[in-house]
């Protein structure tokens, strides 16, 4: 069975799109540490991120790359963490998450997030973007 990052770039199940490409998405976490709080996942399934092809990885990484400056925008953190834990769904995805402290990389602090919260933040994230000139982030729903 398709893991649910794959329903979702496929459009099975909803999600919040701030970028989109042949090789990777960027969607808004339905369980956000803080605002702002988003998965860069390949469109390849792969579970462990450590098999991810070196041409994809990189791909991925740039993605996240330009994604961060999109939260740096917005959000105005002090930096932009990522973190990949890969135990909750088999599918390779990057966590990005503006913080300003190292206490804020804490999975314990995840809180289940309203849709309409999370369009707000995603629409915020696209126009930074779309600002940048990046029109991968012409994404929205």
């Amino acid at each position: 069975m398709a893991s649910i990052f794959t329903q979702i770039i496929n459009g099975d199940l909803p999600g919040h799109f701030i970028w989109r490409d042949d090789k990777a998405v960027a969607i808004m976490t339905i369980a956000p540490i803080k605002p702002g709080h988003c998965l860069v996942i390949p469109v390849e399934e792969i579970n462990h991120w450590d098999d991810v092809p070196e041409d994809i990885a990189a791909h991925v990484m740039l993605v996240a790359q330009k994604v961060a400056k999109g939260l740096k925008a917005v959000y105005k953190p002090e930096r932009v963490g990522v973190m990949v834990a890969g135990l909750e769904v088999p599918h390779t995805h990057f966590h990005l998450l503006p913080v300003d402290a190292i206490s804020e990389l804490d999975f314990s602090r995840q809180q289940p997030a309203e849709s309409a919260e999370l369009a707000a933040e995603a629409e915020k994230i696209r126009a930074a973007l779309g600002e940048m000139g990046y029109t991968e982030a012409n994404c929205g729903q």
